[in-house]
């Protein structure tokens, strides 16, 4: 591939993370209010919303250092950098290099390390509150995340996401395993919870018993909050990618054509959109767990993302 093809890739993939991350979260609310039988927001909402703060000027306690500033610079550029990590519509990443799924785990928890900082640095009770329970979810998540990746990168021999992806799309669907079922059940409650979604948190609620990331950003306003709500969508759509990608890339560009990158484009679109969908209908559905059973369900990942590794070599891979 030429210099000028993946400065094209990388800008049009960072692009689609700009976009579609407040689409998606317009998308899951929209979702809910029908559900609820609601007229709801409309789909560009959180667009108006954010320019709305961005316009607004951020208000900072006089107890806070410099952490606290630049935080959501840290967060977004975090949640932009692992979308960069992750294959959308092409099965190349704009980042591509062996062993990026390790970096992509630790550039997400980057964003959560500093974020987690914030909350304590303004020095609030619900930001320590919220920090402190951001950190037990942290923990918790992040194994069953690696271990379930791991589960596929045994399959293709690779920890190279754009391998992963580009051998999963050449299998199709025989490329399904009760392994790979495993591995994909256990990264889709990862995803509910470090994107802080129903039944681990939620997003809508201010109560301050209940609250873990809207606790920790509690403080923030005008365009740092826009920042923090940003990334908190861009991180969203990322892990969608990873579901839609890693475990079902039907439909993605494995070559450079016109035809085969709309194709992918446009597989993307309904892939995420029906990923969405999905999430505004579990949280319409269930109720947030109390938070002493959120380790159970955060276990339950666990077991099913080594559960995926164990059939594998079962099974002879």
């Amino acid at each position: 591939m030429t210099l000028a093809a993946h400065g094209l890739v990388v800008v049009a993939q960072a692009v689609l993370l700009l976009l579609l991350g407040p689409f998606v979260l317009g998308l899951i609310r929209k979702v809910k209010a029908l559900l609820q039988s609601r007229r709801g927001p409309r789909l560009w909402q959180p667009y108006a919303d954010m320019a709305k703060l961005f316009r607004k000027e951020p208000v900072v306690s006089t107890t806070t250092s410099w952490l606290f500033t630049a935080t959501p610079y840290i967060v977004f550029a975090s949640s932009l950098a692992a979308g960069l990590l992750v294959p959308m519509f092409v099965s190349t990443t704009p980042l591509n290099f062996a062993g990026n799924i390790i970096a992509l785990v630790y550039v997400l928890a980057i964003g959560t390390f500093f974020l987690i900082l914030a909350g304590l640095d303004a020095g609030s009770a619900f930001g320590g509150m919220g920090s402190s329970r951001e950190a037990i979810i942290t923990t918790l998540a992040e194994p069953a995340m690696i271990l379930s990746i791991f589960a596929i990168a045994l399959t293709s021999g690779s920890t190279n996401l754009s391998t992963i992806v580009h051998k999963s799309a050449q299998q199709g669907l025989l490329g399904a395993s009760p392994s790979h079922m495993m591995a994909l059940a256990a990264l889709f409650i990862v995803t509910l919870a470090e994107t802080g979604r129903v039944p681990v948190d939620n997003p809508a609620t201010h109560l301050e018993l209940t609250m873990v990331h809207e606790a920790m950003v509690l403080e923030y306003s005008g365009r740092y909050l826009a920042l923090i709500e940003w990334a908190s969508g861009i991180k969203l759509l990322v892990f969608l990618t990873l579901l839609a990608n890693v475990f079902g890339p039907w439909g993605i560009a494995t070559t450079r054509t016109g035809t085969a990158l709309a194709v992918g484009l446009g597989a993307y679109l309904l892939k995420i959109a029906g990923l969405a969908v999905l999430i505004g209908v579990i949280e319409s559905m269930f109720a947030k767990l109390r938070l002493f059973r959120v380790p159970e369900f955060l276990g339950l990942a666990f077991v099913l993302a080594l559960l995926a590794l164990v059939f594998f070599y079962i099974l002879g891979g």
